[in-house]
């Protein structure tokens, strides 16, 4: 079982600058490293405070200079906001400065507010999405490629900065869109799923997505490497928990506002926090989510990986304003206690141990 953690890079309000957030997503890479974790996530949005992240392939170079071991990834890259041969080009350059610990995560966006901005319509987002699936494969495979299609066209071209990983870094997908999940199920790429703050229900009923997807590719789900992206958070102050679930569902209110075109704001910069049809109590979050004493998440974290059988856990570190250095010792915790302890009851259980999977030792 994989571990990362998710860099959303979140300004809740001009209490932060935008120097401070970007700050606080490179020290909680380095901490995550020291702390074992195996690959650092950074999202991409533009021109409001839902993410201050503008280029996650910018993320990744720079992080690469200030780390050894620990993978970076794009979660994601939204292509349709992107021209291809300048794509194409940053992968190559920053798998090479990386060397060779690039991991794509790519997808199709959904915030109207960033593609009315780009001058990209966002009805076409799907079938753009595909054009840039087949151009970034060809791209990254052939020394000279060309593609022709409905958005993009590509003469003849070369690259001239090649990834490092052959034939390409791992690419992982994440979409909305059945048929895209397939088609990456079928090329033997990487799933990015979540189940947002919702509890052991939704945790079921996207396994059961999951695996009917695959099979209309005649493929198992269990031969799929996918991420699952998770909210967790361990400690036995109420303080802190209060203060993680309310930025967790901030974060919600907003992207949710992006996405459903409800969002509002005074000075067209800062979104507005309002609640949605969605919301949920701080207390139903507590309950849906990984959330309490270190032995209680341990438990609940096992009992979720036993229903959805991910690869990879995202865990979500940089949300609204959530004190840094709290924070920073979260990201200890589970890389000195409670990943080790997981990891642990996940081999016992593969082994044939007779303890029950999901009932943790003593952490």
């Amino acid at each position: 079982m994989e571990f990362g953690v998710f860099i959303l890079a979140q300004q809740r309000g001009y209490h932060q600058t935008s120097q401070q957030v970007i700050h606080n997503a490179v020290e909680q890479t380095v901490a995550a490293e020291a702390a074992g974790f195996d690959t650092a996530w950074y999202a991409e949005h533009h021109f409001n405070n839902y993410s201050l992240c503008p280029s996650p392939l910018m993320m990744v170079s720079h992080c690469a200079g200030l780390t050894k071991r620990i993978r970076l990834g794009s979660a994601v890259c939204v292509l349709p906001l992107y021209n291809p041969a300048r794509l194409l080009g940053e992968i190559g350059f920053a798998d090479t400065v990386s060397n060779g610990r690039l991991d794509l995560g790519i997808g199709s966006g959904y915030q109207q507010f960033e593609f009315d901005r780009f001058g990209v319509d966002l009805k076409d987002s799907h079938s753009l999405f595909a054009e840039f699936y087949d151009v970034l494969q060809a791209g990254m495979q052939e020394r000279i490629f060309s593609y022709s299609g409905k958005h993009l066209q590509m003469p003849p071209t070369a690259i001239a900065v090649r990834t490092i990983q052959k034939p390409m870094p791992p690419i992982w997908v994440t979409s909305g869109h059945p048929e895209t999940l397939g088609r990456a199920i079928s090329d033997n790429h990487n799933l990015f799923v979540t189940a947002l703050l919702n509890g052991l229900d939704a945790i079921k009923a996207l396994r059961e997505r999951l695996e009917g997807i695959a099979s209309k590719e005649g493929r198992s789900i269990d031969d799929t490497h996918f991420g699952f992206l998770r909210c967790a958070y361990a400690s036995d102050n109420e303080n802190e928990i209060h203060s993680y679930l309310d930025n967790a569902r901030f974060q919600r209110r907003l992207s949710e506002s992006l996405k459903f075109r409800r969002a509002q704001s005074d000075d067209g910069y800062l979104i507005k926090e309002e609640a949605g049809p969605n919301d949920m109590s701080l207390e139903t979050m507590r309950s849906n989510l990984p959330v309490g004493s270190v032995n209680q998440v341990i438990d609940r974290m096992l009992e979720e990986i036993s229903i959805l059988k991910p690869s990879h856990i995202a865990l979500q570190t940089q949300l609204g304003d959530f004190d840094q250095r709290t924070m920073l010792r979260q990201i200890d915790l589970w890389g000195s206690k409670i990943i080790p302890a997981i990891r642990r009851e996940l081999r016992s259980s593969r082994s044939g141990d007779s303890r029950i999977v999901g009932e943790a030792a003593p952490a």
